[in-house]
């Protein structure tokens, strides 16, 4: 994932990273981490993390609307307005065997 953050909201954002790191895990995920500002633009953030299938990403996104964990994070990012945009990518990793 790709966000486009509140530079001045950093500390929000990085608590709602924090609860997806652990909610990611808990729904079958592995989570890569979250990769925040540093050096360049202020305000591009990225999350990586994986599922074992389309499937169990689908069954995550589904599962997710009805967890109330999952809600008080979406909730924390419409509050704290710390996400002004994200956009959502679908890679597949380079196998170093193949």
């Amino acid at each position: 994932m790709r966000y486009e953050v509140d530079a001045d909201k950093l500390a929000d954002f990085e608590e709602y990273g924090r609860r997806w790191v652990r909610l990611v895990n808990r729904f079958g995920g592995t989570h890569h981490g979250y990769f925040l500002p540093s050096e360049g633009d202020s305000d591009i953030a990225y999350a990586l993390f994986s599922f074992p299938s389309l499937a169990a990403y689908e069954q995550y996104r589904t599962d997710s609307m009805s967890d109330a964990e999952c809600q008080e994070a979406f909730e924390l990012a419409r509050v704290t307005r710390c996400i002004k945009r994200y956009e959502r990518r679908f890679l597949r990793p380079l196998d170093a065997l193949s």
